[in-house]
């Protein structure tokens, strides 16, 4: 083959394999291609992807899984229906089960959630609760949950979702009976219990400036200055292309981290109205990109994490009919523009 065909040839290859589309010589000559993680470690962040037990038994998902990624967090296993399903009675299968994957795979877990309005049992949600019934309850299940995770995870989502979109507190049973000071007695508990752990307020819609992350800036100062274990804040990045790219991202997680404190891309996805398209999925593309990148130019940005990393286990479609195809990976385990566009971010 003339030179310039081999040397054609050779970079259509590169293309190719970078993109997971290769397969033959060509695709096991470059077969060890630095993984996302790989990447994202040269710039000392971490690469994840969420995880639920279901899917664990899908063979070509988790070698992807284990591959890939650094670290994982559970999307179910450890909230309060799974690990406290009846009062005083606790199950750590599901937990139990995605840390020993990580540990197989040789990666931490970002552990999620403690404290959350969603998803609790019914016992929990039935009866009213005096305030020193349900906080001595709320301690109680936190305390359990950490200390028996101590020293197998990297972090705990503490309080997931504590405030409305106009930067209230969001009217929940925690907020309702306890007040606001739930969210640093949760963060005291939770330090006392895994004094190493890094401990995180978890939020959606707060990746732009405005009135719900302004909140959160506002209760991380307070916090701070009353010598609470908050340790960062986690913008989950839950976005969609009819709604427009969040361009305050950066300025946003500047800011918090000149408190002291570090932040995370801690569940994203980038959904869009189906059916997808090309021009839909390079826009996609660009966003997760532009989010990377973000995270990347912001020294206490320390990683981030996407909520599942194929369509075929997303939870977009139950959730907004019409939506979807929001991750890199397609329904077949495919990679998307998406995921070269991860890769560029991080080389």
């Amino acid at each position: 083959m003339p030179m310039t065909r081999l040397r054609l040839a050779g970079a259509l290859a590169a293309v190719l394999v970078a993109a997971g589309l290769a397969t033959g010589p060509a695709a096991q000559a470059h077969e060890r291609q630095p993984t996302l993680a790989e990447l994202a470690r040269r710039h000392g962040r971490y690469f994840g992807s969420a995880t639920d037990n279901p899917e664990l038994t899908d063979g070509a998902y988790t070698k992807i899984l284990g591959g890939e990624f650094d670290m994982i967090t559970p999307g179910n296993g450890m909230k309060w229906y799974a690990t406290e399903p009846r009062q005083g009675v606790f199950d750590w299968t599901d937990g139990d089960q995605i840390v020993r994957l990580a540990r197989a795979n040789h990666q931490r877990v970002r552990a999620h959630t403690l404290v959350w309005h969603s998803q609790l049992p019914d016992w929990l949600t039935s009866r009213q609760w005096t305030a020193g019934e349900l906080r001595a309850v709320l301690k109680k299940h936190i305390l359990t949950e950490v200390r028996h995770y101590r020293g197998k995870v990297y972090s705990w989502d503490v309080v997931n979702e504590a405030f409305d979109e106009d930067g209230s507190y969001r009217d929940t049973l925690w907020y309702r009976t306890l007040g606001p000071g739930y969210i640093a007695d949760a963060l005291r508990w939770a330090h006392q219990a895994d004094p190493h752990a890094r401990l995180y307020l978890n939020d959606y819609n707060i990746e732009a400036v405005g009135p719900k992350s302004d909140a959160y800036y506002r209760l991380a100062q307070d916090l701070r200055a009353q010598g609470v274990p908050l340790n960062g804040i986690g913008l989950q990045a839950h976005l969609a292309l009819q709604y427009g790219y969040p361009a305050t991202v950066g300025e946003n997680l500047a800011r918090f981290s000149r408190l002291g404190l570090d932040t995370a891309l801690t569940e994203v996805d980038v959904r869009m109205q189906l059916p997808a398209t090309d021009e839909k999925l390079a826009e996609q593309a660009t966003w997760y990109r532009d989010l990377t990148k973000a995270c990347l130019a912001v020294r206490r940005c320390v990683g981030v994490t996407i909520w599942d990393f194929t369509d075929k286990y997303s939870w977009i479609p139950a959730v907004f009919p019409g939506e979807g195809a929001a991750l890199p990976w397609d329904e077949q385990l495919n990679p998307k523009p998406a995921y070269a566009a991860l890769r560029e971010a991080l080389r």
